[in-house]
């Protein structure tokens, strides 16, 4: 099995401000996971940290709140997800917002010929900049992901979208989507999941990805119950428990073609106590641990 590095990408340039004057509070979640002895516990290794550009307000042209600074972190991002990759190590990457996603992904499929996605979210995440009520990219990454949207953020590769709408299982999801739907990315929503079973969702998503030397997963906090995680920006009633995630994401990380996973949207704003976070970081530790 795959040793472990952890990487910290605190982003939170894809979300919207919280309040006037106020930064959202994502960009302080790797240093909460990380005190609460996420990488220690797991005998990780250190992969460092990727900065972000200063958070802004300006929604771009393009009609996505700093497009351009996502778009160069990306880049920045992605090389350093590629450097773990070689390393044949399982890269951890502690988010951030879920618009890291398009660095993760512009990394891992460097290293592979056919790159998979397993996005598990309680929301769509399919939303375009037209549709979008926020203008933030945390909301458009897989659409992005996909190909859909402005160029700017839709295009970073340079020969195609980041991974193809074929090869991505969405997992989760409770408020529905008809655009995403209507995509032909497979969707088993919360209600599956809860019918078949973590465990056996899980092997449903490796079958469906069987032709995929690699794959890599999204984590947005909000695919948990919204009772044991209500520290994130956009709540939704219901979602997983802790022991669902954890079962889910052991069986999916047993496989030799996991690449990497990333968790997003944590808010230790939202978490005074930091009750929130303690219960979190001892799940992922749980889910992680070789």
């Amino acid at each position: 099995m795959k040793s472990r590095a952890v990487l910290d990408a605190p982003s939170n340039l894809g979300l919207a401000p919280p309040a006037p004057g106020r930064e959202p509070g994502t960009r302080r979640m790797p240093e909460v996971l990380r005190w609460n002895g996420l990488r220690a516990r797991l005998g990780a290794r250190d992969a460092g940290r990727v900065e972000a550009p200063p958070y802004g307000t300006a929604v771009h042209p393009c009609g996505i709140r700093n497009a351009e600074a996502i778009a160069g972190y990306a880049r920045t991002l992605a090389d350093v997800v590629e450097s773990v990759l070689v390393r044949h190590e399982l890269a951890v990457v502690l988010g951030g917002d879920c618009s890291i996603l398009l660095g993760n992904l512009l990394g891992a499929r460097r290293t592979v010929d056919r790159l998979g996605l397993i996005f598990l979210d309680g929301h769509s995440d399919f939303t375009t900049p037209e549709r979008s009520g926020t203008h933030g990219a945390a909301g458009m990454d897989l659409a992005l992901a996909v190909g859909r949207g402005p160029a700017l953020l839709s295009a970073l590769a340079p020969d195609g979208p980041l991974v193809d709408s074929g090869s991505v299982v969405h997992l989760g999801m409770r408020e529905e989507d008809p655009e995403l739907r209507a995509s032909g990315i497979p969707v088993l929503d919360l209600a599956d999941i809860e019918r078949r079973g973590p465990r056996a969702t899980a092997g449903e998503v490796l079958d469906r990805l069987g032709s995929h030397p690699g794959f890599w997963i999204h984590v947005d906090a909000d695919v948990l119950d919204d009772t044991v995680m209500p520290a994130v920006d956009s709540r939704v009633p219901g979602g997983l428990s802790y022991e669902a995630l954890v079962e889910m994401l052991r069986s999916l990380l047993g496989s030799p073609r996991a690449l990497g996973v990333e968790f997003t949207i944590y808010d230790p704003d939202r978490d005074p106590e930091g009750t929130v976070g303690r219960a979190f970081t001892s799940a992922l530790v749980e889910a992680l641990r070789p």
